[in-house]
Formats: structure tokens, C-alpha cells, sequence
């Protein structure tokens, strides 16, 4: 396993969430469910789809959830690993070892909230993130950057 000096580089955003509701609105999808989660440590609110056939979070469960700009724990292949070789180009002996679940998107949207509050919106292949709170925890995630969510419970 990579050290926390290593896997810096690699991971913008990391925290332990709580989920708070799964499907609020009435699931829409078969295999795919829409949770809620607030953060452990940097109140941030996540909204996020899954694909229930890999893994569940049922609520009042929690989970360990991270954003990481490449696989590679040094952080090397940021600009371009995924073009170089495709999404899957730096999975093996990876940060995606060490975790349960792993999506690969694109930052598609940020938005200005109020204060000091943004939005981070991230489509992982249709399956939809946002990352609501504070710009200093998330103000390595970029519009237009490709990203990895890593997620374990």
C-alpha cells in the first residue's frame, strides 16, 4: 500500500460520509441508486449514483470516499494518462487496489454557491456526483479534468 506522502499527489479530496437517504425522489433506474451522504470532517453533502449490482449503501451506513486526478499513488500520468492508454491505462498496482469501487468522469460543471459554498458536478459515464461545500476542500477539482471516485465502505 502507498504511503500518505505518495498518494497525496494523486488524491484532490478525500472524507468519510454518512449516508443519509438512498433514493429520496423514488428509484428511477433498475441497478442504480441515488445516495445522499454529509461528511465526517469537512461538512461537505454528496449526491451520488451507484450501481447497486457492485456495490450497496444502505442508509446510515458509511463509507470512505476519494477523488483522485490518476491511479498512479505518485500522482505521475495526471496530464494525459487517460489518453495515453485509455481510462484503464494505470489501474493495475494502483490506487484502485486498495478500493472497493472505483468510477472514472469528467468534471463537468462547477458552480458558485453562496459564500464560500460551490458545487462540484461530475458525470461518471451517466452515473452523476455532486460535492457540495467549502472551495478549499474541492478547489483541486478542475471543469474539464478527468477523475477517478474511489470509494470503500
Amino acid at each position: 500500500m502507498a504511503s500518505a506522502a505518495a498518494t497525496s499527489s494523486a488524491i484532490v479530496f478525500t472524507d468519510i460520509f454518512q449516508v443519509s437517504a438512498v433514493d429520496h425522489d423514488g428509484k428511477k433506474f433498475d441497478r442504480v441508486s441515488r445516495v445522499a451522504a454529509k461528511s465526517n470532517n469537512h461538512d461537505m453533502r454528496l449526491t451520488l449514483d451507484i450501481n447497486t449490482d457492485l456495490i450497496d449503501l444502505p442508509t446510515d451506513s458509511s463509507f470512505n470516499l476519494a477523488l483522485a486526478t490518476t491511479l498512479n499513488p505518485d500522482g505521475a500520468g495526471k496530464d494525459g494518462a487517460a489518453s495515453a492508454g485509455g481510462w484503464r491505462a494505470d489501474i493495475e498496482g494502483g490506487l484502485a487496489d486498495d478500493w472497493e469501487y472505483v468510477m472514472y468522469g469528467k468534471v463537468y460543471k462547477f458552480d458558485d454557491g453562496t459564500g464560500e459554498e460551490v458545487t462540484a458536478y461530475v458525470s461518471f459515464g451517466g452515473l452523476l456526483m455532486a460535492l457540495t461545500g467549502d472551495y478549499r476542500h474541492i478547489s483541486s477539482v478542475t471543469v474539464g479534468e478527468h477523475i477517478y471516485l474511489l470509494l470503500r465502505r
